[in-house]
């Protein structure tokens, strides 16, 4: 993979602010669980927060099981962009949709997405663990709103 290839999935383009809740919390999500163990502490205290422990642990084991999956099964790794930054990277992108559409039911859509994203023999695991983690995003934002509302914030590359 050449340098040029590598920078490719972080090439800005959108904003938080352009995203339905849904895919904000994807951006944000992923952002914080690799942004090391605090930020994911963060993200359990948010899904306890708003699901309650027991669905909260569930929604957890499912982020945490796409994530990881999508780390080491990954056609190659997902460019992100900073937590505080206000854009939204082509990866980031193509993460948050995933979600959004494997939730929406569009089973078949979101295998074709999860393809980008992963090899294809995951692809249907992933599809599914993004259906259960976009469903969870989905019952957050029903009970708390402004859990996935994102915050302004400058861009921080």
């Amino acid at each position: 993979m050449t340098d040029r290839q590598k920078g490719r999935g972080g090439a800005a383009v959108g904003v938080l602010s352009d995203l339905d809740a849904v895919e904000a919390a994807a951006v944000l999500y992923l952002r914080l669980w690799c942004d090391g163990p605090e930020a994911q502490a963060q993200v359990w205290d948010d899904f306890r927060r708003t699901l309650g422990p027991d669905h909260g642990r569930r929604a957890l084991k499912s982020f945490e099981t796409l994530c990881g999956l999508c780390t080491r099964h990954g056609r190659r790794p997902l460019m992100r962009h900073s937590l505080r930054c206000a854009c939204v990277g082509a990866d980031e992108s193509c993460f948050a949709t995933f979600i959004a559409t494997a939730s929406g039911g569009e089973r078949e859509d979101a295998m074709l997405i999860a393809t980008l994203l992963v090899r294809a023999d995951v692809a249907p695991l992933v599809a599914a663990l993004a259906s259960d983690v976009g469903l969870a995003f989905r019952r957050m934002n029903l009970k708390d709103p402004r859990a996935q509302m994102p915050e302004p914030h400058e861009t921080l590359h």
